[in-house]
C-alpha cells in the first residue's frame, strides 16, 4: 500500500492520476498546504523541499521503504515499478521524458504564476499578468502543434507526459484559457477528462 501525501493541486494530482491509472492500492494523507502542514517536521523527513506531492512505497527497489519527492520524478518510478505508461522502445522513453520536462520546466511554472498573478497576489502587477500570460498563451501554443501531428504528447501512446500536462490544462479557466482557441489541445483534453482512472484521480484528496 503506497503513502500518498497530496492536496488538491494539479502536481498532487498527477500522481493521485497515476495510481488510479496503474491500478496501484494506496493511502490519501492531506496536507493542507494553506495552514503549512507541508513544513511539518515528520513531512519534511519525508519531503526536505516541504512541498506536494510526496510517496512512501514500503516495497521499494530493494525491498526497503522509499520516499520519493517531486511529481515528475514519482510518475517515472511508478512507470518503471509497474511497467506502464513509459513506453518500452528507447525512442519513444525519451520522446515522452522530454514532453514530462517540457511540463516540468514550462507548463507547470508559468501556468502556476499566471494563477497567482490573477488570483491570490495581493496587487495587481500588470507587467507581471502581461508577461506570463503572454507565455502561457505561447506554450498553449506549442502543445497545439504537438498534438497537431500527434494523438497524445509522447506520440501514439498516453504517456506520464499526458498524465502531468492534463491537471495543469484542467485549470484553464483558472488562467483564462477558452480551449476552444487551441482544438488539438481541447480534443486531447478531452479525450483524457474521459478516462474513469483520470477522474478517480482528479478527485484525489476529496
Amino acid at each position: 500500500m503506497i503513502e500518498l501525501y497530496t492536496w488538491g493541486t494539479p502536481n498532487g494530482r498527477k500522481v493521485s492520476v497515476m495510481l488510479e491509472e496503474c491500478g496501484l492500492a494506496y493511502n490519501v494523507h492531506r496536507i493542507d498546504i494553506g495552514k503549512g502542514e507541508q513544513l511539518a517536521p515528520d513531512y519534511l523527513e519525508i519531503n526536505p523541499n516541504g512541498k506536494i506531492p510526496s510517496i512512501v512505497d514500503p516495497d521499494g527497489p530493494d525491498g526497503a521503504p522509499l520516499p520519493m519527492m517531486e511529481s515528475g520524478a514519482i510518475l517515472v518510478y511508478l512507470a518503471g515499478k509497474t511497467g506502464r505508461f513509459l513506453p518500452a522502445s528507447t525512442r519513444g522513453k525519451y520522446v515522452a521524458l522530454q514532453w514530462l520536462m517540457f511540463q516540468m520546466g514550462h507548463v507547470g511554472p508559468m501556468y502556476g504564476q499566471v494563477h497567482h498573478f490573477l488570483r491570490t497576489a495581493k496587487v495587481e502587477v500588470p507587467y507581471a499578468i502581461e508577461r506570463y500570460v503572454k507565455e502561457k498563451d505561447r506554450l498553449y501554443s506549442v502543445l497545439d502543434r504537438r498534438l497537431g501531428a500527434a494523438r497524445f504528447l509522447a506520440g501514439d501512446a498516453y504517456t506520464i507526459a499526458d498524465i502531468a500536462t492534463y491537471p495543469w490544462v484542467a485549470r484553464h479557466e483558472w488562467h483564462k484559457t477558452d480551449l476552444a482557441t487551441f482544438p488539438n489541445v481541447k480534443r486531447w483534453f478531452d479525450a483524457i477528462a474521459a478516462r474513469p482512472a483520470v477522474q478517480r484521480g482528479m478527485a484525489v484528496p476529496g
